[in-house]
């Protein structure tokens, strides 16, 4: 199964197109802005309280048959964070100085 590329922040809603490079992932595959996750989140999935990695790039040109983002295309399907702000924002405070590694 391919990774789901989301196509917007589920903080703030900003588009993440899939050659975004300020897009980041959990492991669930949430999908917020490099902005959000640094200034809002505090790189703390508000969703499952891991922390976040830079979204892979698809690959736009078909080097292997079948693999591209114009064989497999994002996701249109636009999301929003699970939780609310206040809560998202006290999830935050709470694990921001725990390694996601450790969490």
């Amino acid at each position: 199964m391919a990774l789901e590329l989301r196509p917007n922040c589920e903080c703030c809603d900003k588009d993440l197109p899939p050659h975004a490079t300020d897009a980041r992932i959990c492991t669930y595959e949430c999908t917020f802005c490099a902005d959000c996750v640094d200034n809002v989140l505090l790189n703390v999935c508000p969703n499952c309280g891991g922390g976040f990695a830079p979204r892979p790039i698809r690959p736009a040109t078909e080097w292997r048959p079948g693999l591209s983002v114009a064989k497999r295309p994002a996701s249109t399907s636009r999301r929003q964070m699970s939780r609310s702000m206040e809560d998202a924002a006290a999830l935050s405070q709470r694990l921001k100085d725990i390694p996601p590694e450790e969490r």
